[in-house]
């Protein structure tokens, strides 16, 4: 993705495309836009939602190799390291994500923990399910397996655990602009295994999810 100053990193993956005025990670497509790979981002995103509801069904239950898939599925035309654990260490806003080296281990504690716990996402209440994917969106987020992308792949796994739960798609847009504080505190507050401000976002969102398909109906 355009790179825009969000993380901080070093290393061979932190190499931006020539000509890019250091805006854009190097890439397969050559592109030196920010826009232009913003668009790019987008349009692999929805396709690989696409192929991701029709893989991954409601008895499915998650594991770390299935998020690695979906970066794959995802990025792969537009990125070498698609797929693959960083070998950087990242941060932003001051704030460090999980180091490079301890990343395999975390994301096996992640699948032996939320993602067993949760997935495949049982039928519940709003609340329940929310919490559901509070706790699972939030512990991946603290860990940041991969280069880049993976608020929208934390995203898009979510969707699909929603989809598991028989909800609809879910709508993101109380997470954006205003909701930005809140979403980072939510992510802050996971350092303590605490979960009720994540849980209250996604509390939001399943509730625009379900104003947005009573409109279309």
């Amino acid at each position: 993705m355009a790179a825009m100053g969000r993380y901080d990193a070093s290393g061979v993956e932190a190499e931006f495309e020539p000509g890019s005025r250091r805006r854009v990670l190097r890439n397969r497509l050559g592109i030196r836009r920010a826009r232009d790979m913003e668009i790019a981002e987008s349009r692999a995103l929805r396709s690989a939602q696409l192929t991701a509801i029709e893989r991954f069904g409601p008895a499915h239950r998650f594991i770390a190799r299935d998020l690695c898939e979906m970066h794959e599925l995802w990025l792969g035309s537009i990125y070498d390291w698609a797929g693959r654990y960083r070998t950087v260490d990242i941060g932003k806003g001051g704030f460090q994500f999980a180091h490079a080296g301890r990343i395999s281990v975390l994301m096996a504690d992640l699948e032996g923990g939320a993602l067993r716990r949760h997935t495949p996402c049982a039928a519940g209440s709003d609340g329940q399910v929310a919490r559901a994917l509070a706790e699972t969106h939030a512990e991946l987020m603290l860990i940041h397996p991969f280069r880049d992308g993976n608020g929208r792949l934390g995203r898009l796994l979510a969707t699909l655990m929603a989809l598991q739960a028989g909800l609809p798609v879910l709508d993101y847009r109380p997470m954006y602009d205003k909701g930005t504080v809140a979403y980072i505190a939510g992510i802050h507050a996971a350092l303590n295994s605490d979960y009720r401000p994540m849980q209250a976002l996604f509390t939001k969102v399943i509730a625009a999810a379900r104003r947005r398909g009573r409109a279309g109906d």
